[in-house]
């Protein structure tokens, strides 16, 4: 069995992975998981794909075992560039926020929109495998159609996940929670990271 090293802190992202391999043969680890100090990587990328590349890569240098990083944008249709998130969707002015205080700010930009914004993610995924082997992907294949953020939060939180307590869909106008289970989008993404990862071991053998 192949072990990766997922580069994020994010538990319910290391969960949400372990969820789209299984059956497969990979063991996904989390930085929470190292038993060793963890270096910081500054997330300048102008992109989703820039921002993956440069936390793979850091940490391979660290760990020297295969590795890979994922990393999103989030988009507003029209909303003023002020308020357009792009890669800095936790971080604001150069400072993270928690769960809470995302659920907070982007609220109160839908409100300043009119209470309801329609919105994408881009996703974008880097793989190291060794010193000259990486594979990358950035497209629709791993990220979700549009839909909605509404100035008033659902009332259930999943940790780690923030904004889905304000994300509704764009065709029946309900909350994704209260809807359960976003089955056709959410296996849709497990199918494309599913491929990514055959893919790119195919070429190492």
């Amino acid at each position: 069995m192949k072990q990766i090293l997922y580069g994020t802190r994010n538990d319910a992202k290391v969960k949400q992975i372990k969820e789209a391999l299984n059956g497969m043969d990979i063991e996904i680890i989390g930085l929470n998981d190292i038993n060793k100090k963890i270096p910081k990587v500054i997330e300048d990328g102008k992109t989703p794909l820039e921002n993956a590349k440069k936390k793979a890569e850091s940490y391979f240098q660290e760990f020297k075992i295969p590795i890979f990083s994922c990393d999103s944008g989030l988009y507003f249709e029209g909303v003023k560039d002020v308020d357009q998130p792009g890669v800095y969707i936790r971080r604001v002015k150069g400072i993270e926020l928690s769960d809470d205080e995302m659920i907070e700010y982007y609220s109160n930009i839908a409100k300043k929109n009119g209470g309801e914004i329609i919105s994408r993610y881009e996703n974008a995924i880097y793989l190291k495998i060794d010193e000259n082997t990486s594979f990358k992907y950035q497209g629709p294949e791993i990220s979700f159609d549009k839909f909605i953020i509404s100035e008033k939060p659902y009332d259930l939180k999943i940790k780690g996940f923030p904004l889905d307590s304000l994300s509704k869909n764009i065709i029946t106008n309900k909350y994704y929670l209260e809807e359960k289970k976003t089955d056709e989008q959410e296996n849709r993404m497990y199918k494309g990271i599913r491929k990514f990862f055959k893919e790119s071991f195919k070429h190492t053998i």
